[in-house]
């Protein structure tokens, strides 16, 4: 069985643990930060960080237009934090003229749950990945308004706000998986990558 060979893309934000985590189930991982390396992948990975700085350096590396495409192609892709609002095909709070790849049909808010200090974990009961909780770290993280009827929630907090939804090949998570070392979303990931062959 040949390894499947995933990006991580490279522009800004936790790209590190991304690539740890991946590497670690055995992925052959590359940094995309040029459209030739994002052209060697066949899965990406949009890491949490800043969704502006994501966004306009995607566009001076001249990534967002292969990024969509690919996106349109169904290849598979995992979005967490500022990576769930980049696939979103809407923002609410985002800055003047800012811009997602889009390819999820869901609206999502921008630093829903406030600034850094108000970070939290939460453990959260997700179906689609098993049994065992999922250990959810909140950042400055982004929540999903409307769920499009396209999507599918997998995971929502007791309060019912949602924050991991999937489309196809498209997951986007509002939390941490990298850092608290929960690999089923990144897994998941890549069984999807493989499925494609």
């Amino acid at each position: 069985m040949t390894t499947a060979r995933v990006g991580v893309l490279a522009l800004q934000g936790d790209v590190r643990e991304h690539v740890a985590l991946l590497e670690h189930l055995g992925a052959d991982v590359v940094r995309v930060r040029r459209p030739e390396e994002f052209a060697q992948v066949h899965g990406l990975a949009l890491p949490g960080g800043e969704s502006t700085v994501i966004d306009k350096l995607s566009r001076q590396f001249e990534l967002q237009h292969p990024i969509r495409a690919a996106i349109r192609e169904g290849m598979p892709m995992l979005g967490t934090c500022a990576g769930l609002i980049m696939l979103s095909d809407g923002l609410i709070d985002g800055i003047a003229g800012q811009q997602t790849f889009g390819g999820l049909d869901v609206l999502t808010r921008r630093n829903a749950f406030g600034r850094q200090t108000e970070s939290f974990e939460a453990a959260l009961d997700i179906p689609a990945l098993g049994t065992a909780p999922v250990r959810a770290a909140f950042i400055r993280g982004p929540v999903v308004e409307d769920v499009g009827t396209d999507a599918v929630t997998l995971a929502s907090l007791p309060d019912g706000r949602v924050v991991a939804v999937e489309q196809g090949n498209l997951m986007g998570i509002s939390f941490h998986p990298e850092l608290t070392g929960e690999a089923r979303f990144h897994q998941r990931f890549l069984d999807r990558v493989a499925a494609r062959g």
